[in-house]
């Protein structure tokens, strides 16, 4: 009963062992693992064999020390069990603030630091994060930039982490604006001035600083936390002036009056890296068939991608009427309209000018004839379109289709129909649209438009029909586009062609102007679009209007619709260095490679950079503006006088200093002339000139930077922006070597983490647990870096409580593998080294596996693939250690003798895998690694005889060329033996379920083959003088017998026999029976020559010769 009661206890242990790895398998491509297919089956014949193993030493030393009852216990003491203070549950949340603690108070970072002498190593970190608490992309960038620097300090280089601090700085005034001013009464907001906002977002910046930066300590992030950068310092703030001047001085700054980004919610401009844009996956990543917001654009031609989407516009077809046009026209006007669509009726006001009735005669208009134009309607010459007829409208004029919601106009009920121009492929789809019959009366080109006039129908001027570009396409709409150059990229650019006026009749709050007419103070986003709809429907110029939901540029900040609008800012013409940076590009290491088609694409095809802003918070634009002409006052000599007033006093002098003190002396009479510009830069060039504040003026650093690692949305951001300012200043140099991208961590299902679903993974509560210990435990940093290092961070990443639970599971038999490794070296001391050309055979292909580990983690470390690092260790303790070289070493390690070779040689290698393991981990996992050597049994000695207090100043594992050359035929012997056994062990198994054994130590196996070489091997492993080495050894068998051949008379009273074909080729029969002898009540093998020795009747020989030699009591590990 009791058996079967153990053997169905064990069959659910297998089972439950089963689910798990095969759990592990399907969710490793959830979170970048790429296990081979066939460790699964490994591990499975790992399972069937060490469970059911034997475990004798190992469970009679636990008999002993839980105090159980045996016939005679005299023996215990003789067998070297392990003993370490290294626990086995790791108490992250006490060990881990401990650690560090030790790490400050013995300024670790700084001797490690100072010490390396193997070359300079710069990872410049930045941009300035947004402000509030931490969230899980922050920790995954912030331990990705510490993996390296930590791996760079182990290979000796001389480390600099250029830590950034300082948050950004729009959303500082954000807070300010949006948090403390709603708390203040009416009179108390009227006195908070420049000076006073500033102070306050400066205020709340500092403290963001310093909240943040406990936090990456929490994270195990070493950096000079002590002197980080910050872009509110004086001196950066005047480095990033003297960027700007440099930029100006050699033309690259100029003021234009052109359409840009405007956000009415922050009433500033905003460039392309501040809006939210919907990000499409990269091919390499998995689609979980969704979308989600991030401040970043793929350009690549394959990839689809634009603004967030769920946007609904208020579209319109409106038919502006012709008054002129080429001969070709004529019979059908005055009866001859033009139909436009657009998502933005707010911007037809926009498109309302025309030429004053007194200057339709001047001469000057044969020259220029559109100068006086302020808006057209625009074709595309290549286009072909057609004149229509409109007949048999639908009875039912209120339309539907699905959730867009359709209503035709009063431009139907006119008495006689007009005809209308649309592009001729568009005609099937705004019949359908319009429910309207359209009869085609002629077709004609684009170009043939070219040159006519229509009547608006807001302003009643007229306006004339232009060629645009190939923007104008048949994918939607009427193939003709209203064009208002003050709201529009492309408008402004066909304005340009065509000397079209620049109207914008809108202020900053996004409310329209005097200009607009009778619309004047309406929100054109809200009322001013409705009353533009109503207006045109009055006047039956309104042909069909349409809920239209689509993508739409929003501020990332405020998560409101922004507009297009002309306004006067400064600019960075991209144009005059464009090239330069294209050339730049290509010089330059990008991890994922496909990362410099991405920024390529965006380098080239960006337009000029919007680099002013309309606020009170950040470095000023250092201009002055005459008060009569407007005219900016900004040259070399007044660019160096500020920056030198900026570097002793911060950029707040710009505000309290009056203009006389601001200019230079050549100037200072002329004073009262001119007056400051209010103007500060674009957040952008702050962050996008730290290269030059930090990289260019800080001892021990040099330019350009190894590495900067940001997330994708930074191609667009940072990465862009600091490759234009260095491009422009320093001769068309990057100013880094390398750039890593990283994707988005989403949860465990791909979708993007957000408070309303409930499904945001918190770093800190994943650190110290939730309020909910049982549902949400505290795991440590440990297994947050342990995630990171387990991911493809190239692309979107993935976490949840199951992903946590994994990663626990598996730092949980790292920490046990190390615990064991400790255990078994309590009485080690080098002395007791076994020269490499002693050691067994399985020692040195031990040695010869762990190698190569090492070798395979540094190439990943130089790649910056941490995942295989991950795979790699994973792979290699589970199965290559825990599963066959630590099983098979336990039986020499507890009972083959303290001094005895093969105990002293398999301690050797333990060693060896002990201090390479702890150090290879440490840049992944630095409290475990250093939680490891703070109970090392033993000091380890450096080569320049110093002790290594801790695991960081031991280095990287030096290269061991020796343990590389053991003989690529040993290499292969002994994969055809680890395959072996794991075909014996089937074999075992099957004896096990038939009730001829119980553990693998009853049985003797039998083996056979036909090929002579690796028969003649397995016979000497038999008969090995070094039992190590030996078969049963390996196998955990009692005994092994190499039969000479598959005669009837050696095979027929063997029970239980398999065959298997070793590496695809050998055959190999094996056989399995009772072991023979007696049971040695030591170690639990069988021998004949157990009762041979009267001393000792109950021990084998190997036992017995251990155990006539004096002994000291072993100590029981401690649990």
């Amino acid at each position: 009963m009791l058996k079967r009661a153990r053997a169905r206890r064990f069959s659910c242990m297998v089972v439950l062992e089963c689910l798990r790895i095969l759990t592990r398998q399907a969710r490793a491509c959830r979170f970048g693992q790429k296990e081979p297919a066939h460790l699964l089956g490994k591990l499975l014949d790992e399972i069937h064999s060490s469970k059911r193993r034997s475990r004798g030493p190992l469970m009679a030393a636990k008999k002993a020390a839980e105090g159980a009852k045996q016939e005679d216990g005299k023996y215990k003491h003789t067998v070297d069990l392990p003993k370490t203070t290294f626990g086995m549950r790791a108490n992250s949340l006490v060990r881990e603030p401990e650690l560090q603690k030790i790490w400050d108070d013995n300024q670790v970072f700084k001797r490690v630091v100072e010490k390396n002498s193997g070359g300079n190593f710069i990872l410049h970190d930045g941009p300035p994060y947004a402000n509030g608490d931490l969230h899980m992309g922050h920790a995954l960038n912030k331990i990705l930039k510490d993996m390296i620097n930590r791996y760079k300090m182990a290979m000796l280089l001389y480390h600099n982490f250029t830590s950034n601090r300082q948050g950004s700085n729009f959303r500082k005034e954000s807070w300010v604006r949006n948090v403390m001013l709603l708390s203040l009464d009416e009179a108390t907001r009227k006195d908070l001035t420049p000076i006073k906002l500033r102070a306050k977002a400066a205020k709340f910046a500092k403290g963001t600083v310093k909240t943040q930066m406990e936090s990456f300590k929490r994270y195990g992030v070493w950096a000079d936390w002590d002197n980080p950068y910050l872009t509110l310092d004086p001196e950066y703030e005047a480095a990033q002036i003297e960027v700007f001047g440099q930029m100006a001085i050699k033309g690259y700054i100029y003021r234009g009056r052109k359409p840009v980004h405007w956000s009415p919610s922050s009433r500033t401009a905003l460039a392309e890296a501040e809006l939210e844009i919907d990000l499409p996956r990269p091919p390499s990543s998995k689609s979980y068939g969704h979308t989600y917001a991030a401040r970043f654009l793929f350009p690549d031609s394959n990839l689809s991608c634009g603004y967030p989407e769920g946007h609904v516009s208020r579209s319109i077809y409106v038919g502006f009427r012709l008054v002129s046009a080429p001969p070709a026209l004529h019979e059908h006007l005055p009866n001859l309209c033009l139909a436009i669509w657009t998502t933005t009726p707010w911007t037809i006001p926009a498109n309302a000018g025309g030429m004053p009735e007194f200057l339709k005669f001047l001469d000057i208009l044969c020259a220029f004839p559109y100068l006086f134009y302020a808006a057209a309607v625009a074709v595309n010459a290549k286009l072909q379109y057609a004149i229509v007829e409109l007949q048999t409208l639908s009875e039912d004029s209120s339309l539907s289709a699905g959730n867009k919601k359709r209503q035709l106009g009063n431009f139907f009920k006119e008495e006689k129909k007009p005809y209308l121009i649309v592009a001729l492929d568009l005609v099937p789809t705004l019949e359908a649209k319009w429910s309207v019959k359209l009869i085609i009366r002629k077709t004609l080109s684009g170009s043939d438009i070219e040159n006519s006039r229509y009547i608006h129908p807001i302003s009643n001027k007229e306006c004339p029909v232009v060629v645009g570009g190939d923007y104008i396409t048949t994918e939607s709409g009427t193939g003709l586009v209203h064009t208002a150059p003050g709201h529009g990229q492309e408008d402004y650019v066909t304005g340009l062609k065509y000397g079209l006026p620049i109207l914008s009749p809108v202020d900053d709050d996004g409310k329209f102007t005097e200009e607009a007419g009778q619309f004047n103070g309406l929100n054109v986003l809200a009322d001013g679009n409705v009353a533009v709809v109503k207006y045109l429907d009055e006047h039956l110029s309104l042909i069909m209007e349409e809920s239209y939901a689509h993508k739409y540029p929003y501020d990332w900040r405020t998560k409101k619709p922004t507009i297009f609008r002309a306004t006067e800012q400064w600019f960075a013409s991209v144009e005059g260095f464009r090239q330069a940076a294209m050339d730049a590009i290509g010089h330059v290491k990008w991890v994922p490679s496909q990362a410099e088609n991405r920024i390529s694409a965006m380098t080239s095809g960006r337009s000029d950079w919007c680099i002013s802003r309309q606020r009170t918070w950040g470095v000023p634009i250092p201009v002055f503006y005459h008060v009569q002409t407007k005219e900016p006052l900004m040259n070399e000599e007044t660019t160096d006088h500020i920056k030198a007033i900026i570097a002793e006093k911060g950029s707040d002098a710009w505000w309290y200093m009056k203009v006389e003190d601001l200019l230079p002396g050549k100037y200072r009479d002329k004073a009262s002339e001119y007056v400051k510009g209010t103007d500060t830069m674009d957040v952008w060039f702050d962050s996008g000139s730290s290269w030059a504040a930090v990289l260019g003026k800080r001892n021990g650093l040099s330019f350009p930077a190894d590495l900067y690692l940001e997330g994708t949305d930074q191609h667009r951001g940072w990465f862009q922006s600091s490759l234009l300012t260095s491009i422009a200043t320093k001769g068309g140099q990057a100013p880094y070597a390398g750039v890593i991208t990283h994707g988005f961590v989403l949860d465990e299902k791909g979708l993007k983490m957000s408070k309303s679903l409930g499904n945001v993974v918190d770093p800190k509560s994943v650190i110290e647990g939730g309020k909910n210990q049982k549902e949400a435990p505290g795991y440590g940093a440990d297994v947050l870096r342990l995630w990171v290092s387990s991911v493809d961070y190239t692309g979107d990443v993935m976490i949840g409580p199951q992903v946590l639970r994994q990663m626990s599971d598996i730092y949980r038999k790292l920490r046990g593998t190390l615990r064991y490794l400790l255990g078994n070296l309590h009485n080690w001391h080098a002395d007791n080294a076994v020269p490499y050309h002693d050691l067994p055979m399985i020692d040195r292909h031990a040695l010869f596996q762990l190698e190569n580990v090492v070798k395979n983690i540094r190439e990943s470390y130089e790649n910056y693939q941490f995942f295989k690092i991950f795979q790699v260790i994973q792979r290699f303790v589970i199965v290559d250690l825990s599963n066959f070289y630590f099983d098979v070493a336990k039986d020499r390690l507890y009972v083959g003798g303290t001094t005895s070779l093969t105990r002293r040689s398999c301690q050797t290698v333990l060693e060896a895998h002990l201090l390479s393991i702890v150090r290879v981990i440490a840049p992944i996992l630095p409290h475990l690694a250093e939680d490891v050597w703070q109970n090392l049994p033993f000091k380890y000695t450096k080569e320049d005889g110093s002790i290594a207090e801790f695991v960081f100043e031991s280095r990287w594992p030096a290269p061991n060329t020796t343990w590389l050359s053991f003989p690529s035929e040993e290499v292969d012997f002994w994969e055809k033996i680890l395959e072996l056994r794991t075909e014996v062990n089937k074999v075992l198994e099957v004896a096990r379920t038939g009730k001829l054994i119980g553990s693998s130590l009853e049985a003797k196996v039998y083996l056979q083959t036909s090929n002579a070489g690796l028969a003649s091997r397995l016979r000497e492993m038999c008969e090995a003088d070094n039992d190590a080495d030996t078969l049963n050894r390996i196998f955990i068998t009692s005994q092994v017998e190499i039969l000479p051949s598959m005669d009837n008379e050696l095979t027929r009273n063997i029970p239980h026999t398999g065959e298997c074909l070793v590496q695809g080729k050998t055959i190999v029969w094996i056989g399995v029976s009772r072991a023979e002898g007696g049971k040695c009540e030591r170690c639990w093998n069988f021998s004949p020559q157990v009762g041979s020795f009267p001393e000792h009747p109950t021990l084998c020989s190997r036992c017995y010769n251990v155990v006539s030699v004096k002994q000291f009591p072993a100590v029981a590990m401690a649990t």
